[in-house]
């Protein structure tokens, strides 16, 4: 191990951290797909990892959860390395994948049940957590028979199965209506309350911006930025006011950034000329920056 990775893994010790990565990178072949990735989740935090598809995300937490061995870095998890103590580690971690991996034939009762053996729990009881996730009434059918939504839900409910330490989430409300993926958000906080350490992967900024605590912007497979989303709003985004105003019988709507010198003149002209319909302000949004420092979109 070189002497940064271990300064790296002290630093991150000293403030307690559950998940640290370490110069972590790893390659599908000559493509650098993870190159460099270096942070810390603390017990009780949510870290989203945001960044368009190919970023790196999924492959980061593949390495993390050990399904992926780095070409180089290094891992801690709950104060054991990973993959070296991987079986103790996987034994306190719940995680969630984009893709589906639930046992069709078998009913969401008999899945969970499954999983729980798995973690030495035979005496689980599958039904509150299916409460949670809001499939109890649909508990006894096949998951063959499940929507896309509704196997996304089971997906989360299996990995609280262990009351997990760790979790890793990758792209938890992907496939979900507005209100299955709010009662998903409020599980994951919920979780985190609780105590345990939370990594999870999207493009979505919005639901990042909601739930995250940090934020980490990927791209290329390296670390653009990382702090909480209001900093980073405030110090790579553009304050602005958008003001509506019916002129002459036309509605005219113009935008003054808040920062530029003369914006209070400029608002009060505008409000003085009469005719004002609405004043909204308006502040950076997550994907704002992540485009002032990646050059491009999230869909680009």
């Amino acid at each position: 191990m070189t002497s940064s990775v271990v300064n790296r893994l002290e630093a991150a010790s000293d403030v307690d951290a559950a998940i640290v990565a370490a110069d972590l990178c790893y390659a599908y072949g000559d493509h650098l797909a993870v190159d460099g990735l270096s942070f810390a989740v603390a017990p009780g935090e949510i870290l989203g990892f945001l960044g368009p598809n190919g970023a790196g995300k999924s492959t980061t937490i593949k390495m993390l959860t050990g399904l992926l061995r780095p070409r180089s870095g290094h891992i801690r998890i709950l104060g054991m390395d990973m993959p070296g103590e991987r079986e103790a580690i996987q034994g306190r971690m719940g995680v969630t994948f984009e893709e589906k991996n639930l046992y069709a034939a078998m009913t969401a009762r008999e899945n969970l049940r499954f999983f729980a053996r798995l973690h030495d729990r035979p005496t689980f009881d599958p039904d509150p957590l299916l409460r949670r996730v809001g499939l109890i009434d649909r508990a006894g059918d096949r998951v063959a028979d499940y929507s896309k939504g509704m196997q996304q839900r089971l997906m989360i409910a299996r990995a609280l199965v262990n009351e997990p330490d760790v979790l890793f989430l990758d792209e938890p409300t992907s496939g979900l209506d507005p209100v299955s993926a709010r009662a998903v958000r409020a599980i994951i906080r919920e979780e985190a309350q609780r105590g345990a350490a939370v990594l999870l992967t999207t493009h979505d900024m919005a639901e990042a911006d909601t739930l995250s605590d940090r934020v980490a912007f990927i791209h290329d497979g390296r670390i653009l930025v990382e702090d909480t989303p209001e900093r980073l709003k405030i110090a790579h985004g553009q304050r602005s006011v958008r003001v509506r105003a019916e002129v002459d019988g036309q509605v005219e709507e113009t935008v003054i950034p808040l920062d530029d010198d003369g914006a209070d003149e400029r608002i009060g002209r505008v409000v003085q000329r009469g005719g004002l319909l609405t004043l909204h302000t308006e502040e950076a949004t997550l994907e704002d920056v992540f485009v002032a420092m990646a050059g491009r979109g999230l869909d680009a």
